[in-house]
């Protein structure tokens, strides 16, 4: 996914300073012309400017760096309204190209997790209602601008998007991408951030963290074996966090890792892949 954004500050010049070329680009609304489905977008917008996306403000660096995601089944057109400090409007117009979703097929859960009884999905309401509040943060932090690296080697046993069949029912789409590792492999940070939640024993997901990067940008890891941090911890990129596991709804050791931008579900893989 190419994305054009500024990820480090302009040098700090008054008006007098600046060749009429440099005026100029400082002016620029710069997105994308065309994203995959499941994408963290990144723009760049002139400083102080007003980002309207989707019925949310978004927030700008002090650069002029806005981001944000586009979910799974998104197919039409998406519009960014932008605002410039002078009253000037621009729209970005992107493009959203669909990709294909694959069905697979998980065998071996266990039943009471594809089916639970009425108390016990209780408890995963409950849990999963947790997860939602916490990835609400809109903390003033570009940590999602940092190149993010793999938390963890390992084959990819499963891909986001892909449709899951548990033991021969249908479930949700997959929500991140699985990394096939043994158990008490080292999980690393992709990007720095704040811990917003950590939790040993979730129903489903097991040992579960997640991890804010800044503007709604977070990262989850679920079925951990061992959790080395607290919510309210600040990490550093490639700081250990816990070790994979296979607790929860999972059939042997792996990391998921999934990442939203807010309640919208995007695609690691392509955050991996994205140019500077």
């Amino acid at each position: 996914m190419a994305a054009a954004a500024c990820l480090a500050a302009p040098p700090a010049l008054g008006p007098a300073q600046l060749a009429p070329a440099q005026a100029a680009a400082d002016n620029r609304v710069v997105f994308p012309d065309s994203v995959p489905q499941g994408s963290m977008v990144l723009g760049k917008v002139p400083p102080g400017s007003r980002v309207e996306y989707a019925g949310r403000v978004l927030r700008t660096t002090g650069y002029g760096t806005v981001v944000f995601g586009i979910g799974r089944d998104v197919r039409e057109p998406v519009r960014v309204v932008v605002t410039r400090p002078d009253g000037s409007r621009a729209d970005a117009v992107i493009v959203v190209t669909t990709r294909d979703w694959p069905v697979q097929r998980v065998d071996g859960v266990p039943p009471k997790t594809v089916n639970p009884p009425p108390a016990i999905a209780e408890r995963i309401a409950r849990e999963q209602a947790q997860v939602t509040a916490a990835r609400m943060r809109d903390d003033d932090r570009a940590d999602f601008a940092q190149r993010f690296i793999r938390p963890v080697e390992g084959r990819i046993s499963g891909r986001f998007g892909n449709q899951r069949v548990y033991n021969g029912t249908p479930g949700a789409p997959h929500s991140g991408m699985d990394i096939a590792a043994p158990a008490g492999t080292p999980v690393k940070a992709p990007a720095a951030g704040v811990v917003t939640f950590a939790a040993p024993d979730l129903y489903l997901t097991g040992g579960t963290v997640l991890l804010d990067h800044g503007f709604g940008i977070s990262s989850n890891f679920l079925h951990l074996s061992r959790l080395d941090v607290k919510a309210g911890d600040r990490v550093a990129q490639g700081q250990v966090i816990g070790a994979v596991g296979a607790t929860g709804r999972a059939t042997g050791p792996h990391l998921h890792w999934g990442m939203n931008w807010f309640t919208t579900r995007i695609d690691p893989l392509l955050v991996l892949e994205r140019q500077p």
